[in-house]
């Protein structure tokens, strides 16, 4: 595995998923292509409606955005999370928000809001899916907690079984990183999931920190939300923090907008935290972030696009490929998924990403045990005609015999 150039804590990270797929392809020429379904980077046609409002905007650029949000879009973010998760009215108010540059920015930061030195006198620990998005990962290292990876595989419905931790591990827990629908296999937390966590989270005072980015690339039964299961089990947000953007719901990535919404004291503490790091999103940005929180047509006509897609995959590979419940990924199971990646590149110029490269050993003596070793992750990004040639390419190559 390798090491990268990182000082002090960090230096514990192994190289990213896309560090380490560059060094696996470089020295193979691809075989055609290239295409890439490696990068979860939606391609969506960004809405006339976004780049008008940026250039009405746009003399906004010389003033300091406020940390809390601008007027405009802490009214229209409050609207999305009361109309989206069913709230009764009054449930969530501005003291339950905050803006964001896109959820990995605040993902990253939140652990430095509840990681004490210490916790019943051990190192603090934090919880986090296996596989896993690599940025909880570097934000448990960073703020000197330990990570505990908790396998979510076929056996776990594709979510971790945090209950089945140890009490030692649990009393020393301060947060719990939880995706739904998950990256990369698109499984969905029912409500007894998140009835069950949040039960876990009260009787040993450790915050989840939900990161629904996915929540509304959907088909079927659109994901419960984290905010509706805790509101109505307890009548409040405590002990949650969500994390929702535009980057995934509006295909709009370089916008690096989104939403963290929950607890009004741990609200309060990011606020504080983010005076000092001030990583305030450009009002500009606001007024287009508003108004695309306030519109559901393009949220309707992207998760149209993704249905396409997938059905698709459905048609080309049947049974072979297990289609999630939402989000924009195929978790392919291939046996080998280092040697499939290779494969797809070397003979067809397709660049996906094996599922070693997102997971860490569940044993950490035993490299053999990590969870995403017989599984690439397929981005479905791209336009319907290149996704079709792709997977049909991608099944003659992993599945048909002799190939």
């Amino acid at each position: 595995m390798n090491t990268p150039l990182f000082p002090g804590r960090l230096s514990l990270l192994p190289s990213s998923p896309f560090a380490r797929l560059a060094d696996l392809l470089k020295p193979i020429a691809p075989g055609a292509g290239p295409i890439n379904l490696s990068v979860g980077d939606p391609r969506g046609q960004v809405p006339d409606f976004v780049r008008e409002i940026i250039s009405q905007n746009a003399h906004r650029f010389g003033e300091y955005p406020p940390i809390q949000g601008a007027d405009e879009w802490r009214e229209a973010a409050l609207g999305w999370l009361q109309r989206r998760f069913e709230l009764p009215p009054g449930a969530i108010g501005m003291q339950h928000l905050l803006p964001l540059n896109g959820t990995r920015e605040g993902l990253f930061l939140v652990p430095f809001i509840v990681t004490p030195e210490s916790k019943n006198g051990a190192r603090p620990a934090i919880l986090l899916p296996n596989p896993f998005y690599q940025a909880y990962a570097a934000a448990i290292l960073a703020v000197g907690a330990e990570p505990i990876f908790v396998t979510a595989d076929e056996q776990t419905g594709f979510l971790p079984a945090f209950d089945q931790l140890p009490e030692s591990v649990l009393h020393r827990t301060v947060g719990c990183y939880i995706c739904s629908p998950s990256n990369p296999e698109g499984a969905v937390a029912n409500h007894l999931y998140w009835q069950n966590l949040f039960a876990l989270a009260d009787r040993y005072d450790f915050t989840v920190f939900a990161d629904e980015c996915y929540a509304d690339i959907y088909w079927g039964t659109r994901p419960q939300g984290a905010l509706s299961v805790r509101h109505l089990l307890s009548g409040s947000f405590a002990r949650l923090l969500t994390f929702h953007s535009l980057s995934k719901r509006s295909a709009l990535p370089g916008l690096r907008s989104g939403i963290v919404a929950g607890d009004a004291k741990l609200i309060a503490a990011f606020t504080a935290w983010r005076n000092y790091a001030g990583p305030q999103v450009p009002i500009p940005l606001q007024m287009a972030s508003a108004a695309a929180w306030s519109d559901e047509a393009h949220v309707a006509e992207n998760r149209a696009l993704y249905a396409e897609r997938f059905a698709a995959a459905r048609r080309i590979l049947g049974n072979r490929a297990r289609i999630p419940d939402a989000g924009f990924f195929l978790w392919l199971k291939t046996g080998d998924g280092e040697a499939a990646t290779v494969k797809l590149w070397r003979e067809a110029g397709i660049r996906v990403v094996p599922g070693a490269y997102m997971g860490r050993p569940a044993v950490a003596t035993d490299p053999s045990s990590n969870p995403g070793i017989p599984y690439i992750r397929v981005a479905l990004v791209s336009d319907l005609s290149t996704i079709k040639a792709a997977i049909e390419t991608l099944g003659e190559l992993l599945f048909t015999p002799g190939a």
